[in-house]
């Protein structure tokens, strides 16, 4: 519902811009023919941004089977074969890909170890593919700091509090920092490949 609403504001701004397509990435079968059927709605594929992604902690000692499939699935396999069903249409387009890292790809938070492995699996494939799909394709990443908190209670108000004051900034991010830096990387940065980004107001600056 709230993608369909996005979808409708978007062809209000600019008729015929954006379209919806679901489907599960874990499901490696069904990427090709997601990304067909955008090919086949819009003509050709300019940019691929792996921004889905599943976060909760994974303390050591309780992580099972289903954790590692969900974390490490989301995070980095799903992008991994996205990239590779898209990477035939962003070759003859030569576009961009830009996935979703985390500045705890580099600097792990405690309590969220295989998260953290996932996302570092993540940065280290950006860096892999820009040399795979050059020079047609390039390839970077966006790291977040704190920019919106997640759903569940698993930052006390202490504990982002406590982040916030460890940026440089004193503040919070805005999602509009980061669609403003993949924008970047997706079409002002013709010259920048294999890189990563961190959006977060200096935070990794004196992690």
């Amino acid at each position: 519902e709230a993608a369909e609403g996005l979808v409708a504001e978007l062809n209000a701004n600019r008729p015929d811009s954006a379209i919806s397509r679901q489907a599960n990435l874990l499901d490696i079968d069904a990427l090709s023919a997601l990304v067909a059927n955008t090919v086949t709605h819009f003509g050709q594929l300019d940019g691929l941004v792996n921004n889905a992604s599943s976060f909760f902690a994974t303390p050591l000692g309780e992580i099972d089977q289903s954790d590692w499939d969900d974390l490490m699935g989301s995070n980095l396999k799903a992008p991994l074969f996205l990239t590779q069903a898209a990477a035939p249409y962003l070759r003859a387009s030569r576009g961009a890909v830009v996935n979703i890292t985390d500045i705890h790809a580099e600097r792990p938070l405690a309590g969220f170890s295989l998260y953290c492995i996932a996302k570092a699996g993540l940065l280290g494939m950006t860096k892999a593919l820009s040399i795979e799909l050059a020079p047609e394709v390039r390839v970077n990443a966006v790291a977040p700091g704190p920019i919106l908190w997640p759903d569940s209670d698993v930052f006390d108000t202490k504990m982002r509090d406590r982040v916030i004051d460890h940026t440089l900034l004193k503040r919070l991010g805005d999602p509009l920092d980061v669609a403003r830096t993949v924008r970047y990387l997706l079409d002002e940065a013709p010259y920048v490949t294999g890189q990563v980004i961190n959006v977060d107001g200096g935070r990794t600056a004196h992690l």
